[in-house]
């Protein structure tokens, strides 16, 4: 197993903007939730720093009054209220009724708060709903050429890890800032109303901050985008291990893998250490600032306590609101920390939904008409990858009703031609037509509504058995669905499950033989009563005695549709109208059975050596006609 490629570190400071406008779009639908949030954030900020103002007021008025000094402002207003309610007359009872204001102000704190966090938490699920269901439908649309190239633990990165890391953005990083912006905003007035020397004194420790801020936020961004990258290889690696564990245990690869689960793990842990070590430097300096500070305003505060030039309420008042002041800036490591991972993620889902969706039908693709069944290849041409061709000037016709076999060495080009015709890849040379008509000119959903396929591999997805042969076409009534299963012998070993057609498949089929899974594909395919039908080695999973079973279901499966059978067991496949023989992307014969044999060329040549692979092949049998070619083979 090779190393996966990830090319996310591409994404980069060019879709900054971009990125910020789109998120901005998945805001504005819900601009009430914000705007209510904002308003519940601008009345929480005095709510929340009523403290300080009424420690003020208590000290001022009733436990270190100074009769020289007029009462004003706040202080005053609470004085008459207090006299009005009746508090008035001694310390004790002012005291008392500052403390019961400091309770209800904290009381009505906590239930904004509350109310804010509703509204944000109910913000942010409806816009994670919106991008979860923007990601999964975008990754409908993609080309298989985008998977091709894609671990599915990063997809998946993309639509659980990255998607919380956003839900965190919008619902608490954006308005705690908004929050602590406004708290910052009353500190500062009301400092600076109550003692502008003093507020000048507090925050000339500012521009130390503002330096420490730069720094941590130069620093931090580029190992948090390691650490968001580094995830999502971890996740990728182990999606794709643990799936194929059967196939690690089976050929002892549990040490490799494990050395290379330790070299990915030890780039996360060390891309989290470097992490760590701006957070760690970021939070004590700040602390130590703050305490210089602080610091600050008892030396300066009490100088002018001393020469009466401010109260000792108002000292007691700024020493708060500077912690007040300073927390806020303590805390945005943290904040920054989560605003940067969702910005990092912002980035790598944006770059996905950006992935152009290449394959799509046309504004003006034609009216949907069940089809025939003409296939023509004219000239096609086809590469995965620039012009490494995988199919070279291709050419061939299938008639309605036609049953053609494709045949071939392992890389001949058989399964690329159906995933053509179906536009899972589209040609860069060439038409492929269907009934006359180009199928870039048909409605993705018409052109494939005429195909049923059956693969080597079949996957089946979690539900019972009649969900996956239904796969949600509720049109497939519930007598459709058990005649198509009966008439490809799988309602034999459905019957006998638990459930019967309710019985619940794990995760791919887990529990069921190949078999079996292979059998409900067949009812599958005949439930949807497609017009063309593809066997994409769809009997080479099965046992002889299966394969007996459901030889004569093909029969009547193919029976009118048009038909094309690949196949490596050439045995298969001689009851055909037509065999195509590919080798290197070319066709290089085109006729049935016998025409192919007494040309004795590539066709002849795979058949006699599959005769030495396969003692059970009767070829006598099959050229009984011409005992000079039975000689031959």
């Amino acid at each position: 197993m090779s190393e996966i490629p990830y090319p996310d570190k591409a994404i980069g400071k060019i879709y900054q903007k971009r990125v910020l406008r789109w998120l901005l779009r998945y805001l504005l639908p819900y601009k009430h939730y914000v705007c209510g949030a904002l308003l519940l954030t601008a009345l929480s900020a005095p709510l929340i720093l009523a403290g300080p103002p009424l420690m003020k007021a208590a000290v001022d008025l009733f436990l270190a009054p100074d009769p020289a000094k007029p009462v004003t402002g706040f202080a005053l207003l609470l004085r008459q209220s207090a006299e009005a309610l009746g508090y008035g007359g001694s310390a004790y009872r002012g005291v008392a009724f500052i403390a019961l204001v400091f309770l209800m102000a904290n009381l009505l704190g906590i239930v904004v708060q509350y109310l804010q966090s509703i509204v944000l938490q109910s913000m942010g699920q409806h816009i994670m709903y919106d991008l979860r269901q923007d990601i999964f439908a975008h990754l409908q649309k993609i080309p298989l050429r985008f998977y091709d190239r894609n671990p599915i633990g990063r997809l998946m990165t993309r639509l659980t890890t990255d998607v919380d890391t956003l839900n965190e953005l919008f619902t608490s990083s954006l308005i705690t800032i908004l929050g602590d912006f406004a708290m910052a905003l009353f500190i500062v007035t009301y400092m600076l109303r109550s003692n502008w020397r003093l507020a000048l004194v507090s925050f000339c420790i500012l521009p130390l901050l503002v330096i420490l801020t730069a720094w941590f936020r130069r620093g931090s961004r580029a190992a948090i985008r390691e650490v968001r990258l580094q995830v999502g290889q971890l996740n990728a690696f182990l999606q794709e291990h643990i799936t194929g564990m059967a196939i690690v245990q089976l050929f002892n690869a549990e040490e490799k893998d494990l050395h290379k689960f330790e070299r990915i793990n030890r780039s996360h842990r060390k891309a989290n250490e470097d992490s760590v070590f701006y957070f760690a430097i970021f939070n004590p300096a700040v602390e130590m600032i703050g305490t210089t500070g602080v610091a600050l305003i008892l030396w300066y505060g009490g100088g002018q306590v001393s020469r009466d030039l401010a109260t000792l309420g108002t000292m007691i008042a700024f020493i708060q609101l500077a912690k007040a002041f300073y927390q806020p800036i303590s805390d945005i490591g943290d904040k920054y920390n989560t605003i940067q991972s969702a910005l990092t993620s912002s980035e790598r889902i944006y770059a996905l939904l950006d992935e152009p969706v290449t394959i799509e039908s046309q504004a003006d693709s034609l009216p949907r008409e069940r089809a025939r069944g003409r296939i023509e290849f004219c000239h096609v041409w086809f590469a995965y990858d620039n012009e490494d061709w995988v199919l070279k000037d291709v050419s061939f016709v299938i008639e309605p009703g036609e049953r053609i076999a494709i045949v071939g060495h392992t890389g001949a080009g058989k399964t690329t031609l159906t995933n053509l015709l179906l536009r899972f890849y589209d040609i860069q040379r060439g038409q492929i037509l269907l009934d006359g008509i180009d199928i870039r000119e048909l409605g993705l959903d018409h052109l494939r509504s005429n195909f049923s396929i059956v693969m080597q591999d079949v996957f089946l997805f979690s539900g019972d058995i009649a969900s996956n042969i239904r796969l949600g076409h509720n049109s497939i009534s519930d007598e459709k669905l058990r005649q198509a299963a009966r008439h490809v012998h799988a309602e034999d070993f459905i019957r006998k499950l638990p459930a019967g057609y309710l019985t619940q498949v794990q995760e791919r089929g887990a529990g069921l033989s190949s078999g079996q899974k292979q059998l409900i594909s067949f009812a599958r395919a005949l439930a949807f009563d497609p017009r063309i039908l593809i066997l994409d080695e769809a009997t080479s999973s099965i046992d002889t005695e299966t394969e007996i079973l459901i030889s004569d279901a093909v029969g009547r499966l193919i029976k009118g549709r048009t038909s094309l059978v690949i196949a490596h067991r050439l045995s298969t496949i001689q009851s055909v109208d037509k065999i195509i023989v590919m080798h290197k992307g070319e066709v290089r014969e085109f006729g049935t059975h016998l025409e192919l044999l007494r040309l004795r060329g590539l066709y002849w040549r795979l058949l006699r050596l599959q005769f030495y692979k396969d003692s059970k092949f009767a070829l006598a049998e099959s050229v009984a006609p011409d005992s000079s070619l039975m000689h031959a083979a």
